[in-house]
């Protein structure tokens, strides 16, 4: 383990791992030619970028937050309103929308890190909630259809594209950018009192760490990445509306994918979403028309099991093992012979 330009520690499985996450990114949307497995690549990106987003506040400072679905939506709605109706960029848009999520995060940041645990999780599923009926409330006030369309004009400018390899392409770049700010962050000294955090809060203050400084950069860089991926879906399905992005499903998401993976962890969340994702289309492929409902069902109970089999996830499992099988048997004590 080596120092680079001492800021963060480099391991030799990091290159391994960044080498993967190249060849699959970069690769797979050249690789594929259906259209169907290419739009669950681009979904599984998108969702692997936010869930990584999640796991920075989530994961890594243990703040286990339900409110998500909100920088999703002002991501979404963000660019959308501003392409729509001024013609910026989405590209401007995007990084509007992850500016007002990052004041939003402020505003919902100083209440919430009052609480803790489950109080926790239950203000920030409030905060996404409330976010929403506000948007649906102001449309008295606001002339804005409740649902927003994005005119399929083809341009890198517009962020639209013809082929969805294209869009596999940036959805891709969108985790690696997510991934290498996550990796940064958990190989600095900002990475360990946010780990420090999530183990003990009071041994944190009690060791001069400055628990709530260190929470809020976690919560902002989650609540940016997390908006941009709502721009990034939002200029794919070319249609918004309040309970497309302001849905309490991606808030449960997003974690659970981090927990499948293993949480606090940097490929974590992209394993996780690697399992949810195309299982959960799996499911409602067999069993969407012939049962309806019965498909999520199935999803829960199996990720259920997953979870309970796997409570540190599978990179916590796959450690488990290793470490069974590696590791040396303890030497017995010699016993005493009498003389």
């Amino acid at each position: 383990m080596s120092r680079l330009s001492g800021y963060f520690t480099w391991k030799r499985a990091d290159l391994a791992w960044a080498l993967l996450l190249l060849v699959c990114t970069l690769g797979l949307p050249f690789a594929i030619s259906n259209d169907y497995y290419v739009n669950v690549l681009v979904l599984m990106f998108l969702y692997a970028g936010m869930a990584s987003a999640w796991n920075i506040i989530g994961g890594m400072a243990g703040q286990f937050s339900l409110g998500h679905t909100a920088f999703v939506g002002v991501g979404a709605y963000t660019s959308t309103l501003l392409y729509n109706y001024a013609g910026v960029s989405p590209w401007i848009g995007m990084i509007a929308g992850g500016l007002i999520s990052m004041v939003l995060a402020v505003i919902i940041a100083f209440p919430a890190f009052r609480m803790r645990g489950v109080f926790f999780a239950m203000a920030t599923l409030a905060f996404g909630e409330t976010v929403r009926i506000l948007l649906m409330a102001s449309r008295k006030y606001i002339d804005v259809p409740y649902g927003l369309s994005i005119n399929y004009e083809p341009g890198l400018s517009r962020m639209i594209f013809e082929e969805r390899t294209s869009y596999a392409l940036l959805t891709g770049g969108f985790l690696i950018l997510v991934t290498i700010a996550a990796f940064v962050i958990s190989r600095s000294y900002i990475g360990a009192y946010l780990r420090a955090i999530r183990d003990s809060e009071e041994a944190a203050v009690a060791s001069g760490i400055a628990m709530r400084r260190y929470k809020m950069i976690a919560l902002l860089i989650s609540a940016f990445f997390t908006s941009i991926g709502g721009t990034l879906l939002a200029q794919y399905v070319l249609y918004i509306e309040p309970t497309s992005v302001f849905n309490m499903a991606i808030s449960v998401d997003l974690p659970l994918m981090a927990l499948l993976g293993g949480i606090g962890t940097i490929a974590g969340p992209i394993i996780g979403t690697a399992i949810a994702l195309p299982l959960r289309d799996i499911l409602l492929e067999t069993f969407g028309q012939s049962a309806p409902g019965l498909h999520l069902v199935i999803y829960g109970i199996a990720l259920i099991v997953i979870v309970i089999l796997l409570p540190n996830g599978l990179i916590g499992g796959v450690r488990s093992l290793r470490n069974r099988f590696t590791s040396k048997p303890k030497p017995q004590p010699v016993p005493e012979t009498a003389p």
